[in-house]
């Protein structure tokens, strides 16, 4: 288990790194996935090898929402006070993200489909 877990915080730490580089605006953890994510898109390292650790790490995933959430107590005073603009804010988010994310599929997949047909048709 301990390979599975170097192999999991390698690919966090090597996103960290690349986050340092000057101009890069992007997130060290997200840096991270990707570069999990192509390691394991590539068969770079396969999913079964990292397979135990992930179900360990899904199976307690409550257990890494108690910081964040003790943490939340800290300002229930400023939530009650604000709960009207934090509750538009998510609600409006939650939209536009439902909203662009279908539009992105539906361009994506007419795209796919045409592509698909264009090369097939001969």
């Amino acid at each position: 288990m301990a390979k599975q877990f170097g192999i999991i915080f390698g690919c966090l730490a090597l996103g960290e790194l690349i986050s340092l580089i000057p101009g890069l605006n992007i997130p060290g953890s997200i840096l991270g996935m990707l570069i999990l994510t192509l390691l394991l898109e590539r068969k770079i390292i396969r999913p079964a090898t990292i397979q135990p650790v992930c179900k360990f790490l899904i199976s307690n995933m409550a257990f890494f929402f108690i910081p964040p959430g003790v943490a939340l107590m800290l300002y229930f005073d400023l939530i009650a006070a604000e709960w009207l603009p934090i509750t538009v804010a998510t609600v409006v988010s939650i939209l536009l993200v439902l909203l662009v994310t279908g539009h992105i599929h539906q361009f994506i997949h007419t795209r796919l489909k045409h592509h698909y047909h264009d090369r097939h048709a001969d």
